[in-house]
């Protein structure tokens, strides 16, 4: 891949890592660090890339490592109930399903992200994740399951 092709790629791949940042950190500059630094890793490692065709998944996948290290380092400076509040949706619409997406634990907003919003297949969002196809769906309907919850105000046990 030449320089040329991987910036035309990363163009094009720009808003939906900014997509995945705002699923995971409050602060723009948070996002900003996050895709910046993902972006020099994949720059550093673009021969590792075995075949273009998971381009967009090994960047992401990258950009999710990043984004976990940066929560974790956060973590140990900066107590939760001192974080404020995460941006708003672009649209006003939107605004309880994008509160209620936030309110999800990691694990399960990931993967809804990934496929509803971003529009990867189920077997793609598991090679991004790291993780089984049969794990993926597990979690997207957990996900979906307290969204419901979330949005109708009702208590699902899990």
């Amino acid at each position: 891949m030449t320089s040329q092709e991987f910036t035309d790629r990363i163009a094009a791949l720009l808003p939906v890592l900014y997509r995945v940042c705002a699923s995971q950190f409050r602060e723009g500059c948070d996002r900003e660090d996050a895709v910046q630094e993902a972006l020099r890793r994949a720059w550093e490692k673009a021969g590792a890339l075995r075949e273009e065709a998971y381009f967009d998944t090994w960047v992401i996948r990258i950009l999710l490592n990043v984004c976990h290290s940066m929560q974790k380092r956060k973590r140990r400076f900066l107590p939760e109930e001192a974080m404020p509040e995460r941006a708003a949706p672009d649209r006003a619409g939107d605004r309880a399903l994008y509160d209620a997406l936030l309110m999800l634990d990691e694990r399960l907003r990931t993967p809804i992200l990934l496929h509803y919003i971003e529009g990867y297949r189920v077997e793609e969002v598991a090679r991004m994740l790291g993780t089984r196809p049969g794990t993926v769906k597990t979690r997207m309907k957990r996900g979906r399951e307290k969204l419901k919850e979330l949005l109708s105000g009702e208590e699902i046990r899990w």
